[in-house]
């Protein structure tokens, strides 16, 4: 198929079942999308399963797409990047469906061993006695900041905080941790 033959033919023999219609939107359209989901997901092996099910849409929806509103290429990526946000948001999801505040983790499962002074975080009583002396604020954030994965600027947009009360809490929080676990000293 030559790359100026009409969009809405193309689609036109998708929808009538045309095999070969179908592999001439993927050589056109296939590497655009993988470059998609790969920046998006920042995955190989799930662009590419991506990439079969978008096309697998194509095939099965076909009569979705208005030629008549813009170019395939627009409406696939347009699909794409959908998916990919999907795809993005579910794992994020499953993950952190997974989580546990550290505080109700048991200390059997922290099997931590350092190999550096200053990496040292092997008493887990400690850290949840510690723990349980901070002030809500003080746990929120960091639990938000490193369990989360969000920026202290994150944080004081989700607590509807000023950032500088947010970045205050973490460094008195992590300072009374630090004291806790390092000098055996209560917070």
């Amino acid at each position: 198929m030559a790359a100026d033959d009409n969009e809405a033919d193309l689609v036109e023999k998708v929808r009538n079942g045309d095999p070969q219609a179908l592999a001439a939107a993927y050589d056109r359209y296939g590497k655009a999308a993988y470059s998609l989901f790969v920046r998006i997901t920042r995955d190989h092996g799930a662009s590419e399963d991506l990439v079969q099910e978008l096309f697998l849409r194509l095939w099965n929806r076909a009569h979705q797409f208005d030629p008549g509103r813009g170019a395939l290429g627009v409406w696939l990526l347009s699909v794409a990047r959908n998916m990919a946000i999907d795809y993005v948001r579910s794992a994020r999801t499953k993950f952190q469906a997974g989580l546990r505040p550290l505080d109700q983790t048991k200390t059997t499962a922290i099997s931590y061993k350092p190999r550096e002074p200053e990496n040292v975080i092997d008493n887990a009583k400690a850290v949840r006695e510690a723990l349980a002396q901070l002030n809500p604020n003080q746990r929120k954030a960091l639990e938000l900041a490193y369990f989360e994965g969000f920026s202290q600027a994150e944080i004081a947009a989700q607590l509807s905080e000023p950032l500088g009360t947010v970045k205050s809490w973490m460094r008195s929080a992590l300072e009374r941790l630090r004291k806790a676990i390092h000098g055996g000293v209560k917070p």
